[in-house]
């Protein structure tokens, strides 16, 4: 009888803690190869094929198509090679131990490297906490059973149970949690995960269950308000409507749409953010590019130009091309441009990174831009396409908008905006004349710097604008 090994959903980028099952690819009964894509998935950023590690034949899938797991939920078990030798676990050898490896298909290297898995060897299976484990005066409660295979996922609790007492040994062994999500919501709210007990398989603390203690707690604290004391209104108190209501809606905050809501709200929250913005004649960067395009070869975008205008005024003004680290209170200056570019496909909005923009010509920024516009509108984007940024370029003039004051991008410190480019009165040389005008805003975290150099590195962009002739003392 074969070793049977579980393959849990892995971490396929920053920031990602979860994932939608879009299509298996293959079926209980298969017998899969290493590295063989078995499952493809819909994350927060983009589509991805998700390989398995070990070679066998499929025994059961978790979770059926449009089903969302954590990172680190079974995806599916596979029976690999001879079962290991019987004898306890102290004495088997490094290839025989119970640890999650065959003497086959489980030992070989696997090619796919994503973030937690797919390293030269399978790597060693964690021991799952129990809530046993975790607190020993807890034996008496009735353990939670593992997760079944079932069509639609793993079960889970109607109502996360309420935090028990903690213990004298709840403070030794390790808290059963995953997602870095939920240590964190933990974290900012003030709960100790060691005094709560999980609802999800074999006593893992899952969101639902922080979420439900801190309605609890803030039940105990309506319940002890004075009469007398006023109470103050908050629009949890009015519920919405709900699911059925004639004329109402209820749309999913999940994959792209829920990750842009997450991070807009996360910069909005800790980014004291302000704008200013300014009109620049850009009459003089169109014909610069009318003439590059004439010239023959490759075809020049303004949006190239206009990153090649950022990232020489990013060298002058440094403070911008940063981010905050607000643990140790101190700014992180990057000296190498990352460049971020608002994508709008019909998955919703992305952020493509070109990497290494600094480094770039106007021709090599156009290809990139092109090369990943088209990934984000196929939904083939990698995880690593869409993380890295340092700073972002938001061309929403293609919406037929003339300004905005755009949500710096969380983790980045600024934003530069620009509108469409339409022929517009303006004083030129002493005279009214027809021009072509764009405004341009930019959006910083005002932490970083001053306004003195938000301005001066806003009116360097214009002038570059104004005369791309500028740029040449740079080039």
């Amino acid at each position: 009888m074969a070793q049977v090994l579980e393959f849990k959903l892995p971490d396929l980028g920053e920031g990602l803690t979860e994932a939608e099952i879009v299509r298996w690819l293959v079926e209980v009964g298969d017998v899969v190869a290493v590295d063989q894509p078995v499952v493809e998935v819909e994350t927060a950023k983009a589509m991805v094929d998700v390989p398995c590690p070990y070679g066998g034949v499929v025994t059961a899938r978790f979770g059926a198509e449009g089903t969302e797991l954590p990172v680190g939920a079974p995806l599916l078990t596979v029976a690999v090679g001879e079962p290991a030798e019987d004898g306890p676990a102290d004495d088997a050898g490094p290839a025989d131990s119970a640890d999650g490896r065959g003497r086959s298909g489980a030992t070989e290297g696997s090619g796919n490297v994503l973030v937690g898995y797919g390293t030269s060897e399978a790597p060693a299976r964690r021991r799952r906490v129990r809530p046993s484990d975790a607190a020993p005066a807890k034996a008496a409660a009735p353990a939670a059973p593992p997760p079944a295979p079932v069509a639609n996922g793993h079960p889970r609790a109607a109502e996360p149970a309420a935090a028990p007492a903690r213990t004298p040994g709840a403070a030794d062994g390790p808290v059963p949690v995953i997602s870095p999500l939920v240590r964190r919501l933990a974290r900012q709210n003030g709960l100790d995960l060691r005094e709560m007990a999980g609802s999800g398989p074999e006593g893992l603390i899952l969101r639902a269950d922080v979420e439900y203690a801190l309605r609890a707690a803030a039940a105990q604290g309506r319940t002890a308000t004075t009469a007398g004391e006023p109470r103050t209104q908050t629009t949890t108190d009015a519920p919405a409507p709900a699911a059925g209501t004639p004329g109402v809606t209820r749309v999913p905050l999940k994959g792209i749409r829920g990750t842009v809501a997450d991070k807009l709200s996360r910069s909005r929250t800790e980014i004291p953010d302000a704008t200013c913005w300014v009109d620049a004649d850009a009459t003089e960067l169109m014909r610069t590019r009318a003439a590059m395009n004439a010239a023959g070869g490759p075809r020049i975008s303004v949006l190239a130009l206009l990153a090649r205008i950022c990232t020489a005024a990013l060298a002058r003004f440094p403070e911008l091309n940063s981010s905050v680290d607000t643990g140790a209170r101190e700014i992180v200056q990057y000296a190498d441009v990352h460049l971020g570019f608002a994508a709008q496909t019909d998955r919703g909005l992305v952020v493509p990174v070109v990497r290494d923009a600094h480094t770039r010509d106007a021709e090599s920024l156009t290809a990139e831009f092109a090369r990943l516009t088209e990934a984000a509108r196929a939904g083939t984007l990698t995880p690593a396409d869409l993380t890295g940024g340092t700073f972002t370029l938001n061309n929403y003039g293609v919406f037929g908008v003339d300004g905005s004051t755009p949500i710096v991008n969380h983790p980045e410190a600024a934003m530069l905006g620009v509108g469409r480019i339409v022929p517009k009165p303006w004083v030129h040389e002493g005279e009214l004349a027809v021009r072509q005008v764009v405004q341009l805003s930019l959006t910083f975290d005002h932490r970083v710097c001053d306004g003195g150099t938000a301005g001066g590195f806003l009116r360097y962009v214009a002038d570059c604008v104004e005369q791309p002739a500028v740029l040449l003392r740079t080039l």
